[in-house]
C-alpha cells in the first residue's frame, strides 16, 4: 500500500506483509508500536477507504501534534477522520478514557491509538509504556498490534532498501485482552517484518565484499598477540588469495580451523567463505572424542592452523600433515608473488558483484548453510548446528541496530572462535559493520586484555560471568574508562557480581540470552537512554532480566510437560522464531524435528516475560529434576545454598546441583561441594535452607567432595562432566 507525505513532497514506499484487518465490519482499536506522519497517513487513507470511520485517540501526556500535523481544533485529519479526541494516559483513570472512548463504540468504527513522546532506545519493539497499554485493553474493544518498522532502522548499513513494513498481528478479543497476548501477537507480526527484508537472501561472503567495500580501508584488526595492525581491505587481500589454495586443496565442502581470535583467525575463516566453503572452528579445548566426532560429523579433509599450535595442543587429534594447512607457511608466498597485492587492488576498483564472480561466489544465499558450529556439548555430545547466511546476517542486524556502535567504536575479540558469540560477533559482525576489531587469543588473561582495552580505546566488553570475576582481581578501574557497553552471556550473571562490577568500575553489566541455534543473539540489556525534555522512560535494561528480544524475534511459552500453550508472563518452556533460528542439526533430522516445529524452535530453557517485554530465564530443562511430580530448579538451589554458605559471587564455583535417578522419587538431588564439609556443616548447611524458606523436597539428599566443579572452556558448567562425577558415587 503506497503512502505519500504531500506538504513536503516526500514519497514513502509501505510494504504489508500478511493480510489487512477487516475494517469496517466491527469496532476495532489499532495499536501500533510507534507511529510516524507518514505511518499515519498511509493508515487513515488504507482504513477509510474500506468505509470504516476513523477516530484517532491522543495520549496528550506529552502530545505529538505538530511533528504529526494534527489539528486539534479540526477533527478532519487531512478530511479522512471522523474524529480527534485526546486522553492524558499518565494520569488519567480507566473510567475516564471509557467514558471518552463511549460514543465512538459504533460497528464500523476504528480507533487509532497514538502514543505520546518517549525516550526509547533505537530497535526498540515497544514505544509506549505497558501501563498505558493495559488501560487501552480494558475497554474491552477489540483490540490489533500493529508493529511499525522502518527497515533502514533494523537491516545491515550495506543495505540501501528504504521503505516502512505495516505489519498487523492477530485480533486480540475477550480473554485474550492482555498485555501478554498483545505483546506475543506483536512480537508475531515484527517476526513477519523483519524476516521479509530482502537482503537475508544474499550470501555472507558476497555481503561481507560489500561491506569491506564500504568500510575496509578505514577498520582495523590489531592483534593484541604479537602487537600488529592490519586494514581490513589487505585482510581482504590475503583471504582471497588464501582462498584460492584451499579452493584447489580441498575436495570437501567444509573446511576445519584451528586458530584463535586475530589476524590468522580473521583470514582464515574469510578465505574458507571466499572458496565458496563453509568455515568449521573446532572447539581444541573440548576432550578428543568430542573433537573426533566434531571432525567426522563435518566430514572435513582439510584443517587450516599453524605449527604453534600443533605444538601447543599435542592432544588434539591431529590429522596427518599433508591434511594441514599451515597458514603461516602458506601466506608469505602468496604476498612475495604479489597475489596478495592483486586481489587488494581488485577490492579497490572493481565492484562487489564483479569481485563475487572472480572469486566463484553466489550473490545469494539464503538458507544456504553459511556456517557450522558444534554446540559446546555441556549436556552430551557436540552437535553440528548448521547456520545459514540468513541466520548471520539476521543476528547481525538484530543486535547491530540494538547495539547501535558507531566507526569510532572498538570491539574486544577475545572469546573463542568456536563459540557462537566469538563467531557471530567478533568475525562476521567487523566486517559486515565496518566496527574496528582490537583481539587477543584468551579471555583468561584480564591484565592483559584491560592493558589492550587502555590502549585502544575498546567501547565494547563481551565476556561471560566467569571471565568478569578475573578483572575484578586483577584490573584497574581506569582502564576500562572507554567501555560503553558490558555485555555477558553463556552462563547466568550473579547479581551480587553485577552490582560489585559496577561498583568497582562504574559499568553496568548488561546480560544478554542467546543460544548457539539463534546465531546466537536473541536478548540483550541495553543502557537506558538519556530521556529529554521530561518525557516518559521506555525502559531497555531490567537487572535479573536477558533483556528485551532484538528486532524480529517471537516468543511463545508452553507448558513443560505437554507443550500446550500458556501466558507468557507465566513460567514454561520458550520457543522462539526468527531469522536467526539454526537450519538444523547435521545429520541428525530426528533430534532436529524434536526442537524445529513449524518454524518455531524449543530452546530447552524456562522462563517469562513481563509487562515491559524483558525476558527471566529460570533454568533450563536439563538442569530441572522432576520430584514426586514437582519441578526442581538445580540453579535456584545453588543460590541459595550460596547464599547459606556465604560463598562470594566473585568466587569460583563451588557448588553445583545435579539430578541423579532415584527408584522411590524418580530422581535425586546431589550437591557437588569443592569444599570440604563435615557432618555438623552439612547439618547446619540443611537447616539454614528450611529457615530460608526452601522446600525440605529441594534439599540435596547427598553431598559429594570433588576437587573442582566442572566447567567447560566458555565458563558454562559442564553438565556431563557434573552429572558423571554424580554418578560415580552412587
Amino acid at each position: 500500500m503506497p503512502g505519500t507525505e504531500t506538504n513536503t513532497m516526500i514519497t514513502d514506499d509501505f510494504t504489508q506483509p500478511g493480510t489487512r484487518p477487516p475494517f469496517g465490519e466491527e469496532c476495532l482499536i489499532l495499536i501500533p508500536n510507534k507511529i510516524s506522519k507518514s505511518d499515519l497517513l498511509a493508515l487513515t487513507s488504507d482504513i477509510t477507504a474500506t468505509q470504516s470511520k476513523l477516530i484517532l485517540l491522543l495520549d496528550s501526556s506529552h502530545p505529538r501534534n505538530d511533528e504529526l500535523g494534527i489539528d486539534s481544533i479540526d477533527p478532519h485529519f487531512y478530511g479522512l477522520t471522523e474524529a480527534i479526541t485526546s486522553f492524558d494516559f499518565s494520569s488519567g483513570s480507566d473510567d475516564e478514557l471509557r467514558s471518552i472512548i463511549e460514543p465512538f463504540k459504533n460497528n464500523g468504527n476504528t480507533l487509532i491509538y497514538i502514543p505520546a513522546k518517549a525516550s526509547v532506545k533505537k530497535g526498540a519493539n515497544f514505544h509506549f509504556p505497558s501501563n498505558n497499554l493495559k488501560k487501552i485493553l480494558n475497554l474491552g474493544i477489540p483490540s490489533i498490534p500493529l508493529f511499525i518498522e522502518r527497515i533502514p532502522e533494523t537491516t545491515l548499513s550495506i543495505d540501501k532498501e528504504q521503505g516502512t513494513i505495516h505489519s498487523y498481528g492477530e485480533i486480540l478479543r475477550g480473554a485474550d485482552l492482555t498485555i501478554p497476548s498483545f505483546q506475543e501477537s506483536l512480537l508475531e507480526a515484527g517476526e513477519k517484518a523483519f524476516s521479509s527484508h530482502s537482503i537475508f537472501n544474499d550470501s555472507l561472503p558476497y555481503s561481507i565484499i560489500k561491506g569491506l567495500k564500504n568500510y575496509g580501508s578505514k577498520t582495523t584488526i590489531f592483534d593484541g598477540n604479537d602487537g600488529t595492525e592490519l586494514v581490513f581491505t589487505k585482510v581482504f587481500a590475503a583471504a582471497a588469495a588464501l582462498s584460492r589454495v584451499i579452493k584447489k586443496e580441498t575436495q570437501k565442502k567444509r573446511v576445519g580451523i584451528v586458530l584463535t581470535p586475530g589476524r590468522g583467525g580473521l583470514i582464515a575463516n574469510l578465505a574458507v567463505l571466499l572458496s565458496d566453503k563453509i568455515p568449521v572452528n573446532l572447539n581444541f579445548t573440548a576432550g578428543s572424542d568430542a573433537i573426533t566426532s566434531s571432525m567426522e560429523q563435518a566430514d572435513l579433509d582439510k584443517i587450516i592452523t599453524a605449527g604453534a599450535f600443533v605444538e601447543k595442543y599435542p592432544g588434539f587429534p591431529w590429522p596427518d600433515d599433508n591434511k594441514i594447512l599451515f597458514i603461516e607457511k602458506i601466506l608469505p608466498p602468496l604476498k612475495k608473488k604479489k597475489k596478495i597485492t592483486l586481489w587488494f587492488i581488485a577490492l579497490k576498483f572493481f565492484s562487489p558483484k564483479r569481485l563475487a564472480s572472480m572469486l566463484g561466489i553466489a550473490k545469494e544465499g539464503g538458507d544456504k548453510e553459511a556456517v557450522l558450529l558444534f554446540t559446546s556439548g555441556s549436556s552430551g555430545n557436540p552437535k553440528g548446528v548448521v547456520l545459514t547466511h540468513r541466520n548471520i546476517l539476521a543476528n547481525v542486524s538484530q543486535f547491530g541496530s540494538r547495539l547501535d556502535l558507531s566507526d569510532e567504536d572498538k570491539v574486544l575479540g577475545c572469546l573463542p572462535l568456536f563459540h557462537s558469540f566469538g563467531s557471530t560477533v567478533t568475525l562476521w559482525y567487523p566486517m559486515l559493520e565496518g566496527v574496528d576489531l582490537v583481539t587477543y587469543p584468551s579471555p583468561l588473561d584480564p591484565p592483559k586484555l584491560a592493558n589492550l582495552i587502555q590502549k585502544h580505546k575498546v567501547t565494547l566488553l563481551l565476556a561471560t560471568p566467569t571471565f568478569l570475576r578475573g578483572y575484578m582481581r586483577r584490573v584497574d578501574p581506569e582502564q576500562l574508562e572507554t567501555i560503553k557497553y558490558v555485555v555477558t552471556g553463556a552462563e547466568k550473571l550473579p547479581q551480587k557480581l553485577a552490582e560489585a562490577f559496577s561498583e568497582k568500575f562504574g559499568k553496568k553489566v548488561m546480560e544478554g540470552y542467546g543460544l548457539t541455534e539463534t546465531s546466537p543473539v536473541s536478548n540483550v540489556n541495553i543502557p537506558n537512554v538519556d530521556t529529554q525534555s521530561n518525557e516518559q522512560l521506555i525502559p531497555s535494561e531490567r537487572l535479573g532480566s536477558v533483556g528485551q528480544f532484538l528486532p524480529g524475534v517471537a516468543i511463545r511459552i508452553t507448558d513443560t510437560n505437554d507443550d500446550t500453550p500458556v501466558p507468557i508472563d507465566q513460567s514454561g518452556m520458550i520457543w522462539l522464531k526468527g531469522s536467526n533460528i539454526f537450519k538444523e542439526y547435521l545429520h541428525l533430522q530426528d533430534q532436529t524435528n524434536e526442537v524445529i516445529k513449524d518454524k518455531w524452535f524449543r530452546t530447552g530453557d524456562i522462563g517469562r516475560v513481563d509487562e515491559d517485554g524483558f525476558l527471566f530465564i529460570e533454568g533450563r530443562l536439563s538442569r530441572f529434576s522432576k520430584i514426586g511430580g514437582e519441578m526442581v530448579p538445580h540453579e535456584t538451589i545453588e543460590a541459595h545454598v550460596n547464599k547459606a554458605l556465604g560463598y562470594d559471587s566473585e568466587a569460583e564455583k563451588k557448588v553445583a546441583i545435579v539430578g541423579v535417578p532415584d527408584e522411590a522419587k524418580g530422581e535425586a538431588l546431589v550437591m557437588l561441594c569443592s569444599v570440604e564439609m563435615d557432618n555438623d556443616s552439612i547439618k547446619a548447611l540443611r537447616q539454614k535452607l528450611l529457615d530460608s524458606g526452601v522446600a525440605a523436597l529441594w534439599i540435596p539428599k547427598k553431598i559429594v567432595k570433588v576437587e573442582g566443579i566442572p566447567s567447560l572452556a566458555s565458563g558454562k558448567l559442564d553438565i556431563k562432566g557434573c552429572e558423571e562425577l554424580a554418578k560415580a558415587q552412587q
